[in-house]
């Protein structure tokens, strides 16, 4: 992240003794990016968090298995159709992805195991309820419309209360704001749609007692259970620009233009290989000949991933397009607003229309997305034809 944090108790320099309060050190571990050259933060743990007792290989997911795009076509995806289940780690549905990210949903009231994902971040965006997410950093409260990023490494868990839905985006790398949107020291511009502000990081330390503490640790070799001597949840303190935040959709300030601006707008986030972006109410375009609506495009370089978060898309009347929906566009394919959309949009700014209503939350990738069988499962069969009806 672009700015440093202090959490609980730190040494004043870094690499020195701390010492507890029976006269013991405290164990450093440095949590840090591409090889000590880039983001880092330093935790200091009461336990050694090295110490495992023991290391077991877990099965592959069949469920997590991908298939081509073909014949190449639209897609839609109904994940509110999707059975509820699992937590938010291992209740994940996949519905597309490629060797840069994954996106899932999943829907459940359960918590979760401990977690460690050491492929690339997440961002979980959560689509209803709320939920705890505890580190060791430290907790995060996150509720309808937070994203919550999640650094690569970082050891977990999901605690529900009641039931969540969510859409997850797992990376092979690193997801950070748009290197547009920050100075050339990493502090937030003006012109950018959020800022320091937004972002809601853990206050304080979180700890918790155990003994021979199971992790889930996801690598690109596979996954493996570590079995740690002593709970990690043990940091008094950290500082550094590394660490979990959580960032509401509606913080987000949609950037406003005279006649329909393209999707970079909007974005959120990047990461290796694609982009996040999110739409949200906002005034319409403005321009007295304005068509206040998506244009037909097509994308040539990448796949465009929508899950619809909330609100109304006009543009897409008549497709069958709701709440919970997630429609994939990809490359080779031309898409735009459902007919009559504009003539309907138009119409209603006639009427004296003068704000959209849409939520949604948009992944487009540079190399071609594979479907999930999740997605596959509750797949809207008719959704490629919407267009010639």
């Amino acid at each position: 992240m672009p700015y440093y944090r202090v959490v609980g108790e730190v040494p004043r320099k870094r690499h020195v003794q701390f010492r507890r309060p029976d006269g013991g050190l405290y164990a450093e571990e440095l949590m840090g990016e591409e090889g000590f050259s880039s983001d880092s933060s330093l935790l200091y743990h009461r336990h050694l968090p090295t110490a495992i007792v023991k290391a077991e290989a877990v099965e592959p997911d069949e469920a997590a298995v991908l298939t081509p795009n073909l014949p190449l076509s639209p897609r839609h995806f109904r994940t509110q159709d999707l059975p509820a289940g699992g937590d938010l780690v291992t209740g994940r549905g996949l519905i597309a992805g490629n060797a840069d990210v994954r996106m899932s949903y999943a829907a459940t009231e359960a918590p979760s195991g401990l977690y460690r994902n050491s492929m690339g971040d997440e961002c979980v965006y959560v689509a209803s309820g709320r939920v705890t997410f505890e580190s060791t950093y430290g907790a995060i409260e996150a509720g309808e419309g937070d994203y919550v990023v999640v650094p690569t490494g970082t050891i977990h868990r999901w605690v529900p209360q009641g039931r969540v839905t969510a859409f997850v985006i797992e990376a092979s790398g690193h997801i950070r704001p748009p290197k547009r949107y920050l100075s050339k020291y990493g502090q937030f511009l003006e012109h950018a749609p959020y800022c320091e502000r937004d972002l809601r990081t853990p206050a304080e330390p979180l700890t918790a007692e155990g003994e021979d503490v199971p992790v889930l640790v996801r690598t690109r070799g596979g996954l493996t259970r570590l079995v740690y001597r002593n709970h990690p949840f043990d940091v008094v303190g950290w500082d550094g620009c590394l660490y979990p935040y959580a960032f509401n959709i509606n913080d987000f300030e949609p950037i406003v233009k005279g006649i329909h601006a393209p999707p970079p707008v909007h974005q959120t986030f990047e990461g290796p290989n694609f982009v996040i972006c999110s739409f949200c109410p906002r005034p319409l375009d403005f321009h007295p000949d304005a068509v206040p609506i998506p244009y037909n495009h097509h994308n040539v370089d990448s796949d465009e991933l929508m899950f619809y978060a909330g609100g109304d898309y006009t543009a897409r009347k008549g497709s069958g397009i709701d709440v919970g929906s997630v429609s994939l566009h990809p490359a080779g394919f031309t898409h735009g607003p459902q007919p009559g959309a504009v003539e309907a949009v138009l119409e209603a700014v006639r009427q004296g229309h003068t704000r959209t209503n849409e939520l949604a939350v948009m992944v487009d990738t540079f190399r071609p997305l594979d479907l999930g069988p999740a997605g596959l499962s509750v797949e809207d069969p008719a959704y490629a034809w919407t267009w010639s009806r």
